[in-house]
């Protein structure tokens, strides 16, 4: 167990030479410069049933980024991507896309989502067709495709491939497409995982269209975020067994929160948040960044890190402008 302090980067307020824009999204601050580049941070938020929990996760943003620059470059083969540098632990500087408005998910397990859903009895989720008989984190006899759409604020709504073509939302061309790289990118992010004695249970990814009218891969990959891992040894029997599968993904802190009667439902309170679990979460984080890549964790500075943060983002611009 990392020892550390309860230092968290929770949000930022930065002014940048040459920003246009800037958004804050549910774990990341985004900074638009000229209208070129995304400074993206990943703090140290933490949401779950699309809600950010008071507290935040101290490390969780340099795990996440950390993840995302690994795999991003491991499957820049695959489809290029927005990622241009990373001057920071929590920071990745990238090319400006234009987000197609619905999330690749991808699933080779039933599993949570996919299973609350099956388990109250339907058999379609966006439109694929679920067979009969199957138990809670089963593996798919093919991985699906179960799209949502990309709200702003507020809950993802599942959509189905043929409603995203009616609707107009993508075009059938760029459609198929995104769908022929995210079965690449999971099949690619499948085998990474299975050499680190990881399951791959499933996961999100977001496409843009470039100005050279090119799809990039953005935002983040295979992260504990966007992803859900399991540990393969003893996935065969705990199955056969009934019993819970061992992961490493942020469904423990969804069951925790459920369990302390939140959802995300209206009325409902977030339950307070020891620091003895922020500890336990943060840890778990840093366990996943070393069970997926198979690197050591190097903690960055706790000491003042929103100074840190902004030199080394002024000190990249400076040097490409």
């Amino acid at each position: 167990m990392l020892s550390m302090n309860n230092s968290a980067l929770t949000q930022t307020t930065f002014h940048f030479p040459g920003q246009t824009t800037f958004y804050r999204g549910k774990v990341r601050d985004v900074y638009t410069i000229n209208d070129n580049y995304l400074v993206m941070i990943a703090s140290d938020r933490i949401s779950a049933f699309d809600v950010v929990l008071p507290r935040g996760i101290p490390f969780k943003g340099q795990v996440l980024n950390q993840i995302a620059a690994k795999f991003l470059k491991d499957t820049s083969d695959i489809v290029p991507n927005w990622l241009v540098a990373v001057p920071d632990p929590v920071v990745s500087i990238g090319r400006m896309c234009k987000p197609f408005k619905v999330e690749m998910v991808i699933r080779g397990y039933l599993a949570g989502h996919a299973a609350r859903t099956y388990a109250s009895g339907k058999r379609e989720l966006c439109g694929v067709r679920l067979e009969d008989g199957l138990r809670e984190n089963d593996r798919l006899q093919t991985p699906i495709i179960t799209p949502t759409t990309k709200a702003a604020e507020g809950h993802d709504e599942d959509i189905s491939r043929e409603e995203i073509l009616k609707q107009k939302i993508v075009s059938e061309e760029h459609y198929l497409q995104l769908e022929d790289f995210t079965r690449k990118l999971y099949q690619r992010g499948t085998e990474i995982a299975a050499r680190q004695g990881l399951i791959l249970v499933d996961t999100k990814y977001e496409f843009g269209l470039h100005e050279d009218e090119k799809i990039y891969l953005i935002d983040e990959i295979h992260t504990p975020d966007s992803s859900r891992y399991f540990y393969a040894e003893g996935y065969e029997e705990r199955q056969r067994k009934g019993e819970e599968q061992k992961q490493l993904s942020k469904e423990f802190v969804r069951r925790w929160l459920i369990e302390n009667g939140f959802q995300g439902k209206e009325g409902q309170q977030v339950p307070a948040m020891s620091d003895e679990w922020i500890h336990e979460i943060s840890n778990r984080y840093i366990e996943l960044f070393e069970r997926v890549t198979g690197q050591n964790f190097v903690p960055a500075s706790q000491e003042n890190i929103s100074k840190r943060v902004e030199d080394n983002i002024l000190s990249w611009l400076k040097n490409s402008s």
